[in-house]
């Protein structure tokens, strides 16, 4: 109960510090409104490319600009953690009686709290602009889901950069060096088929691709429930590997305190 409690505390202290920043909100809010109109505009035609497979662009894209942002948001989770090494908060966490799986559980609900009501804005503005969910809630449910398990994920793999590396600048190095590859590599912008055959591999070992497909089948008419499994499997056994990693590297921070 305590290891509850105690991420409940932390989960508050996150979101309380991304409320007192208006601008990092209204950015982080606009940002995926941008890409969907943006990307929707200027790859509109590919609907027309014979096995394309679909008559709406919008349609096809929502679910990847749902799952690419939660992407995007988490590669950045390290960034506070730097911070709060550099002020000196995360050492006096160390010697209170805060759960030490906490400093990083809180930050994670944060940011899947975060990532939920993104995906929720994203789909109510792609329905305004003809997109349609055909598996209604259910589906768009999964689709958030899937969004906050990669979210997850990659936000661990985040924090455990930065408690190894703890430069801000080679944060932003590496993460930048991850995200964009993996998100051209990946059916977020374009059915698998038409991809060139070694990007086809890449996005089979891809978690982010792994993510834009379920929830992509799983708001169609007639989703593949056992494919959408699959792939969550695989989604939470990144999860897994990503969240020993950082607790790992947490421990490797303690005894360098």
């Amino acid at each position: 109960m305590k290891v509850l409690s105690d991420t409940g505390h932390m989960t508050v202290r996150h979101l309380m510090a991304l409320w007192r920043q208006p601008w990092w909100i209204a950015v982080s809010l606009v940002q995926p409104v941008i890409w969907l109109l943006l990307f929707g505009a200027l790859f509109e035609a590919v609907t027309d490319i014979p096995g394309f497979g679909s008559t709406n662009y919008i349609e096809f894209l929502a679910p990847g600009v749902v799952v690419m942002t939660a992407f995007f948001g988490a590669g950045w989770a390290g960034m506070p953690v730097i911070e709060d090494i550099n002020r000196g908060v995360i050492d006096r966490f160390l010697v209170s009686p805060v759960r030490r799986s906490s400093l990083i559980s809180g930050r994670l609900t944060s940011w899947s709290l975060t990532t939920a009501i993104q995906s929720l804005i994203i789909v109510v503005l792609a329905l305004i602009v003809g997109a349609s969910f055909a598996n209604g809630v259910l589906g768009v449910l999964v689709l958030i889901i899937e969004a906050v398990l990669v979210g997850a994920a990659f936000g661990c793999l985040s924090i455990g950069l930065a408690l190894l590396i703890r430069k801000e600048e080679t944060l932003i190095a590496a993460v930048q060096f991850l995200v964009l590859p993996l998100s051209f590599m990946s059916v977020t912008f374009m059915q698998k088929s038409l991809m060139p055959g070694w990007m086809q591999t890449v996005a089979d070992f891809n978690p982010l691709n792994w993510a834009v497909e379920a929830g992509r089948d799983a708001v169609t008419a007639n989703p593949d429930w056992g494919a959408i499994a699959g792939k969550s499997g695989l989604l939470l056994a990144f999860l897994l590997i990503c969240g020993t990693f950082a607790l790992r590297a947490f421990r490797t921070y303690q005894r360098t305190v």
